[in-house]
C-alpha cells in the first residue's frame, strides 16, 4: 500500500504556478539563488586585473583561474540528479565554502582548487534552478525563462559594479568573504524551507507518456551540448577578459575599465526583459539566429576598437545581442523533455566551454603579445554557433 502511494505521488505533476509560493524552494529563494550564481559567475573578470597585479601573473596564468572556476562549474552541472532541490542546497553550500577558501588564498596554488569548489557549487545550483524553472513554467517557456534569467544577469551586473565601487576602499579578501556569506545565508534559507517533513518526488519529465520516447535522442543530446559549450565559452571570453581588455586598449583607469564590463552585463540584463516581450511576438528561432549574427559582427568590431568610448559602446551592443540566446536555447532543450541528468549535463557543458575558451584566449594573448588578436577565439565560437543554429531543424528531426 505504501509503495502504491509513493508511486502515485511520483506521477502527480507539479502545478505550473508563476507565483510558486506553495512550492519548495519558493520562487523568492530561486530568484535569490539566481542572483547569487550570476554574481559568483561574473565576479572573477572584474577582479582579474587586481589578482594579476597582486600575484604577478601572466595572461596564461590568469587564464588558469577562469579555467578552474568553470571546470568546477562543468562538474557541478554534470553531477546533477533528479533530486534538484537537494542539489540546489548542496550547490549554494559548496559555493560558500569555496569562496571562503579563495578569499584567504595566498596565491595561485590555493586559489585554483578553491575556485574549482566554488565553481562546482555555482554550476550545481544554477543547473538545478534552471531545470526547476523549466519544469514549472511550461506556458510561454522561452519568455518566462528570459524573465527569470534577468535575475541571473542582474547578479552578474552587480559583479563589476560592486568591484569598481568597493575595490578602492575594501580589501579584496573582504569582498570575496562577503559573497561567501551571502551564499551561506541562501543555504540557510533553503535548509529552513526543506527541514520539516520534506520529501522530493521525481520531476514530471521522468514520467513518459504512453508512446513517448523518454529523454533525448543521441543526436539531439550532442547538438545541445555543442551549442552550450561554444556559448559558454563565448560569453565568458567577453565578460572574463573585457575589464583587462578595456584597461589595456581603452581607458587606463581600472575603475573605468570595470565599469565597461558593467555596461556589458547591464545591457544583457535589460535585454532579458526586452527579450521576454519580444519572444511573445516573434518566432524563437528567428530571434535566436538574429542574436548570433549580430554578436558575430559586434565581436569582430571589438577587435578593432582602440578607444574607451568605442569599447564601451560595443560592450553595450554585445550585451543586448547576447541577451535572448540562453533562454531560447534552454526553452528549445526543455521542449525535448530531457531527463534531469541529461539537462544537467547539457547545461554543465557551458561551464566546460567557459573554462576552455577563455583559457585559450589567455594562451594566445601571451604567445602573440596581443589580447586583441586573441579575440579571434570568440569570433570563431560565434561562427560555430551560427552554423549549428542553421543545422537545428535537420539535427532535431533525426
Amino acid at each position: 500500500m505504501k509503495a502504491e502511494a509513493e508511486a502515485a505521488e511520483q506521477r502527480v505533476p507539479e502545478r505550473h504556478s508563476i507565483a510558486g509560493a506553495e512550492q519548495v524552494p519558493s520562487l523568492g529563494m530561486m530568484l535569490f539563488a539566481f542572483i547569487l550564481t550570476g554574481l559568483g559567475t561574473a565576479m572573477l573578470g572584474p577582479l582579474l586585473p587586481l589578482l594579476t597585479r597582486q600575484w604577478h601573473l601572466r595572461d596564461e596564468q590568469s587564464g588558469l583561474l577562469l579555467l578552474a572556476q568553470f571546470c568546477g562549474s562543468f562538474l557541478g552541472g554534470a553531477t546533477i540528479s533528479w533530486r534538484l532541490k537537494r542539489g540546489l542546497l548542496l550547490g549554494v553550500s559548496a559555493s560558500s565554502l569555496g569562496l571562503f577558501v579563495f578569499a584567504i588564498s595566498p596565491g595561485l596554488s590555493f586559489a585554483c582548487p578553491a575556485l574549482l569548489l566554488a565553481g562546482f557549487g555555482i554550476g550545481h545550483s544554477l543547473t538545478a534552478v534552471n531545470i526547476l524553472a523549466g519544469q514549472r513554467f511550461s506556458e510561454k517557456r522561452a519568455s518566462a525563462l528570459s524573465l527569470l534569467n534577468f535575475f541571473w544577469s542582474f547578479g552578474a551586473m552587480l559583479a563589476p559594479l560592486l568591484s569598481g565601487w568597493l575595490s578602492p576602499h575594501v580589501a579584496l579578501p573582504h569582498l570575496i568573504l562577503a559573497l561567501a556569506v551571502l551564499f551561506a545565508i541562501c543555504a540557510s534559507g533553503l535548509a529552513l524551507q526543506m527541514r520539516t517533513g520534506f520529501t522530493e518526488s521525481r520531476p514530471i519529465e521522468q514520467v513518459a507518456e504512453p508512446g513517448q520516447r523518454p529523454g533525448l535522442l543521441r543526436t539531439t543530446f550532442v547538438f545541445f551540448m555543442a551549442m552550450l559549450f561554444f556559448y559558454g565559452g563565448l560569453e565568458t571570453c567577453l565578460s572574463g577578459w573585457l575589464t583587462t581588455y578595456a584597461f589595456r586598449y581603452g581607458d587606463k583607469t581600472l575603475a573605468i575599465s570595470q565599469y565597461t564590463t558593467l555596461l556589458l552585463w547591464m545591457s544583457l540584463t535589460l535585454g532579458r526583459i526586452g527579450s521576454a516581450g519580444l519572444l511573445r511576438k516573434l518566432p524563437e528561432t528567428f530571434v535566436w539566429r538574429l542574436a548570433l549574427l549580430t554578436t558575430l559582427l559586434l565581436t569582430g568590431c571589438l577587435m578593432f576598437a582602440y578607444t574607451a568610448a568605442t569599447i564601451a559602446l560595443t560592450a553595450v551592443c554585445l550585451g543586448l545581442s547576447l541577451s535572448p540566446w540562453f533562454p531560447i536555447t534552454l526553452s528549445l532543450l526543455m521542449e525535448q523533455r530531457p531527463r534531469a541528468r541529461q539537462a544537467g549535463i547539457v547545461i554543465a557543458v557551458s561551464g566546460l566551454g567557459a573554462a576552455a575558451l577563455p583559457w585559450l584566449m589567455g594562451v594566445l594573448s601571451t604567445r602573440s603579445g596581443s589580447l586583441q588578436r586573441a579575440l579571434v577565439v570568440p569570433v570563431l565560437a560565434t561562427c560555430v554557433l551560427l552554423t549549428l543554429s542553421l543545422m537545428r531543424r535537420a539535427t532535431l528531426a533525426k
